[in-house]
């Protein structure tokens, strides 16, 4: 339960209680009545204001903060739930919640203020109910944003609210645009102990004026992320919607410790590159418990961009996606890649279902981008209506500048599918590695992909592995004699990444 009691108030209840029991000699209804009295008091929260618990750390389902939710869940990798010391809400800064005036320097100079009791106790910023226009912020260490019931942040309309920032270092530029990029709505950088949350509020980019500079061959500098947290630990995001993002929606680069959960991610389908949940160079994420429609990937792990991302060999690994579902008529439901040229490894992916969609499940990457992708397992997957249900694809020619090496080329191996059904299917799977670096230890088992004609062919180029219980008939590189055990080897135990 978050409180708010300063250190006296504390104090003085403490030593009130110790001193009225020591001067009782003799066994009495009244001090004990007293006494009882008193524990009452300090379970309540002595606070004039609202103090909401988090309560979506261990369940998706329950209102009460503590479910009997009995299902695989990874919010472990987050770390214990804090208490705030100080809450305050937007409010008493001077913001309006109309949705017109703009509270721009209302959100940052109430974050600079609790920012003051990140050491001792952290703080909780509340939004309550209202539509509250604002430019992009930053958040702070040991800091709690909640979103009441019926709150909505809203974007700003100016792009001068979303200010230039140097470009990700494993990207060396803005990935649409040469130079620097616009900062996220959302933002934090060398942050530890942060949360985003609240009861379904909603924190809405307005991506559409964004979206129609791109369509209209007009942007500047690339777009910003809807919310952004770089070289940061022990992150919650969660029971919130997010919607309309100018570019991606959640973006957590260079960030340890990260839980994504019960979230709700809207944008309409034909909004360009509006992908869901993107970890980038990034450890121990999970996600799961989320809904999402998108006009990108529901979900993409990265991890740089060719001789930047090489560079700088910060990979991606330890992130489990569970419980996800949605549909985006362009992309995948999760795609691993294709900016993963720091190296992806040990991903887990299991229990998505996905529908209208281009892609179930796709690993892309390309000449150039270097790096590896290995350990990953794709287990209890249903599609439907998905055109390609499972996908590796090469060759997007999609490079930063000039400096981009065609020699270095990446290794993928280790990817285990199995468990997948696939209802109304169009095409075969597309297995397409790379000439000079195969794909390989790929390992398919109980696979369904019903709807396919099965006069249609599975697409396998530069690609080999082993497959059992696969419908329809797979390609030829997947039908080795060697024992379906061979797929439970560990390919990073026996392969050097370096």
């Amino acid at each position: 339960m978050l409180k708010k009691m300063d250190f006296d108030e504390k104090q003085s209840f403490g030593f009130g209680g110790n001193a009225m029991i020591a001067k009782v000699s003799r066994f009495s209804w009244s001090p004990f009545l007293f006494l009882i009295t008193l524990i009452a008091l300090l379970s309540f929260q002595i606070t004039t204001k609202t103090i909401y618990p988090i309560k979506i750390a261990f369940s998706s389902t329950s209102n009460t903060g503590v479910s009997a939710d009995t299902r695989t869940s990874c919010v472990g990798f987050f770390g214990e739930l804090p208490e705030r010391k100080a809450v305050m809400s937007i409010r008493e800064f001077g913001g309006v919640g109309d949705g017109k005036t703009s509270n721009t320097e209302t959100f940052r100079k109430a974050i600079r203020y609790l920012q003051r009791f990140g050491e001792s106790g952290g703080a909780q910023l509340n939004v309550p109910k209202g539509r509250w226009v604002t430019g992009s912020f930053n958040l702070t260490s040991n800091f709690t944003l909640f979103l009441e019931e019926g709150a909505v942040i809203l974007g700003s309309q100016d792009p001068k609210e979303w200010p230039i920032i140097e470009p990700l270092p494993s990207y060396g530029r803005g990935r649409e645009r040469l130079g620097g990029r616009h900062i996220s709505l959302v933002h934090g950088d060398g942050l530890t102990n942060v949360v985003i949350t609240g009861n379904n509020g909603t924190i809405d980019g307005q991506g559409k004026m964004w979206w129609e500079l791109w369509w209209n061959r007009t942007l500047e500098h690339t777009r910003g992320h809807l919310v952004e947290l770089m070289n940061s630990n022990n992150i919650l995001i969660a029971n919130l919607t997010f919607c309309n993002a100018p570019f991606w929606t959640i973006h957590p680069v260079y960030c340890s410790n990260v839980v994504v959960k019960d979230l709700t991610i809207l944008a309409p389908l034909k909004a360009p590159n509006t992908d869901g949940i993107d970890p980038d160079s990034s450890t121990n994420v999970c996600i799961e418990d989320c809904y999402i429609e998108s006009g990108d990937d529901l979900v993409a792990v990265k991890s740089g961009w060719d001789q930047y991302g090489i560079k700088m060999a910060r990979p991606s690994s330890n992130i489990v996606v569970r419980r996800v579902s949605g549909t985006t008529p362009t992309c995948s439901g999760v795609g691993i890649g294709s900016e993963m040229s720091g190296g992806i490894f040990n991903i887990t992916i299991e229990d998505l279902h996905v529908w209208d969609s281009a892609a179930g499940v796709r690993i892309k990457t390309d000449n150039g981008r270097g790096g590896y992708i290995a350990n990953i397992t794709i287990s209890n997957v249903t599609m439907e209506r998905v055109k390609v249900p499972i996908r590796f694809s090469r060759g997007s020619n999609d490079h930063p500048d000039e400096g981009w090496d065609p020699k270095a080329v990446p290794v993928v191996k280790g990817i285990s599918i199995r468990n997948v059904v696939s209802f109304n299917s169009t095409k075969a799977p597309v297995l397409e590695g790379i000439e000079d670096a195969p794909f390989g230890g790929i390992c398919m088992k109980n696979v369904s992909l019903l709807g396919v004609v099965s006069s249609l062919s599975w697409h396998c180029e530069f690609v080999s592995g082993f497959a059992d219980e696969v419908f329809p008939t797979p390609c030829p590189q997947l039908q080795s004699n060697i024992s379906s055990s061979w797929c439970s080897y560990s390919w990073a135990s026996s392969v050097n990444l370096n």
